[in-house]
């Protein structure tokens, strides 16, 4: 459903918080959170600087790695995908018209 009332700041990238809030707090260096993840540092670095966007598989290291959840990483990512996509195609979702019937 798209919200007519859209909030006017994106969510916060999972990548902005690493990067602001966790890395710091952990004393981490990009170089220290790939190796601790199994992941290259070009891939951290493309999530931390919000060039990528945070996948399942991702999800799933981040949140062993700091003791969360994937769906809370994942939560965060599919924010912004939200809230991307309703401010890119606004326009385009407002020539939908909505089906008079409940189908779901």
């Amino acid at each position: 459903m798209i919200a007519t009332k859209q909030k006017k700041l994106s969510p916060t990238h999972p990548g902005e918080l690493l990067r602001d809030e966790i890395m710091p707090a952990a004393k981490l260096t990009q170089d220290r959170l790939a190796t601790l993840l199994g992941v290259s540092r070009r891939t951290v670095n493309e999530i931390v600087t919000e060039k990528r966007s945070l996948s399942a598989d991702m999800a799933h290291r981040l949140a062993r790695l700091f003791n969360t959840t994937p769906e809370l990483w994942l939560g965060l990512q599919q924010d912004v995908d939200l809230w991307k996509a309703a401010n890119a195609s606004q326009a385009d979702y407002r020539k939908i018209k909505p089906l008079r019937r409940k189908v779901a």
